[in-house]
């Protein structure tokens, strides 16, 4: 029996690393759209026809969830480096070097990110990094990243720069962060008329690097995320309320399922462990993310 046991496991093992295998072979492009402030709770009421189409052409929730305290800098962090604040040390909204000590540290000389493991597995592979908040720019390997621009709070300027990267530089990995709605929740709150009026704008910026993926014939081969680090209450966010802690987690593209709303439980850190996944990379010992393979087809 125990055998038995022990021979099933190496066969399921198997399995996962083969499809694993042949998921990243159908994939050649990731990208990741990042909504600073979007909570959950205006999902599937706001008016975001870029936004739906993609959760009707892949797999979504309105349920994932951000790490404690619901503040941005930590579940930025959370997002990008596959752990938790007790990992990677990282605790404040604002947090520019970790709190904590790291548990472990790279040779970059931080917690690994996404960015440091693939750039250790695929040496020649191209990334960029688009960021309008500039806190982003203290959570990643910037030695790791071929392209890296700080948008300085310009959204629009963020999603123009990125749909140009997209379509010259084709690169296997871009991420890029939108201040909004965030601005607008701290300025005017969250659940306002004026949110959902920015959730707007903002879905004209998704839609314009959807687009150029598109445009740079690169759909088919291409995966896109979109979520957010944590939503808010009131004018603020850091607390423990479901519209604070609940974030989307939409996701489309090659091997996805399609109109599929996600039941998995869905933590931000289980992101990076999603991209290290459908790239066929091997996530470090220190994260604590679980790739969402719900999404994908079997």
């Amino acid at each position: 029996m125990n055998m038995k046991k022990i021979l099933l496991g190496a066969l399921l093992s198997l399995a996962v690393g083969l499809t694993s295998q042949a998921q990243s072979k159908k994939i050649k492009h990731v990208v990741l759209i990042g909504c600073d402030g979007f909570g959950a709770y205006a999902l599937q009421e706001a008016k975001m026809p870029n936004l739906k189409a993609l959760m009707s052409n892949g797999s979504w929730t309105d349920k994932a969830r951000c790490v404690l305290p619901s503040s941005s800098a930590v579940n930025w962090a959370s997002l990008l480096m596959g752990a938790g604040p007790t990992e990677h040390g990282y605790t404040e909204w604002d947090s520019k070097v970790p709190e904590i000590p790291s548990a472990t540290k790279t040779a970059y000389g931080i917690f690994p990110t996404i960015f440091s493991v693939i750039r250790d597995q695929k040496k020649d592979a191209k990334t960029a990094v688009v960021y309008s908040w500039g806190g982003i720019g203290y959570l990643f390997e910037k030695q790791a990243v071929n392209i890296v621009i700080d948008g300085k709070d310009k959204d629009d300027f963020c999603a123009d720069t990125t749909a140009a990267i997209i379509k010259k530089e084709k690169p296997y990995f871009t991420f890029v962060h939108f201040d909004e709605p965030d601005h607008t929740g701290h300025a005017i709150g969250h659940r306002t008329p004026e949110y959902y009026k920015q959730l707007e704008s903002v879905d004209q910026r998704i839609g314009k690097v959807v687009l150029a993926v598109k445009d740079a014939g690169i759909a088919d081969e291409t995966i896109v995320l979109v979520t957010a680090d944590h939503g808010g209450t009131g004018k603020g966010h850091g607390g423990k309320s479901l519209d604070e802690i609940q974030i989307p987690w939409i996701i489309a593209g090659p091997g996805v399922r399609k109109n599929h709303e996600l039941k998995d439980v869905i933590i931000t850190y289980d992101t990076a462990a999603t991209l290290a996944w459908v790239m066929g990379l091997q996530q470090p010992q220190s994260w604590r993310g679980k790739p969402v393979q719900e999404a994908f087809a079997k």
